[in-house]
């Protein structure tokens, strides 16, 4: 599979929020905050199938995850807030006081098993 650089968008997910109710050690919620989505043309162009594992990486840190298809535009990814998507975002706050977090670019590999 080709590495590719990906724009990341973050934020809140159904799941994930579903998660925090029942609290961020349980295993919903560590599952909700380890998925990739990624538009249909950006999995078929990666070869990669629902459930694959990838990297992502950018200059603040690196995490492991599983992928699934969304409706999103080819190029761009998502991905719940939660400890692997704050391991990606930098401290920098450009005097907002509130790091990036959508739009940022990430590296994505896949990880053979």
């Amino acid at each position: 599979m080709p590495d590719t650089t990906l724009t990341l968008i973050t934020g809140r997910s159904t799941e994930q929020g579903t998660g925090i109710s029942v609290g961020k050690d349980q295993a919903e919620y560590q599952q909700a905050t380890t998925v990739l989505e990624l538009s249909p043309a950006d999995m078929t162009r990666l070869g990669l199938q629902e459930g694959d594992r990838v990297k992502l990486r950018t200059r603040y840190g690196e995490v492991t995850v599983v992928c699934r298809q969304a409706k999103l535009p080819p190029g761009v990814g998502f991905m719940a807030f939660g400890p692997a998507s704050s391991a990606l975002i930098g401290g920098e706050t450009h005097a907002s006081g509130m790091p990036d977090t959508k739009g940022f670019e990430v590296e994505l590999e896949r990880v053979l098993a």
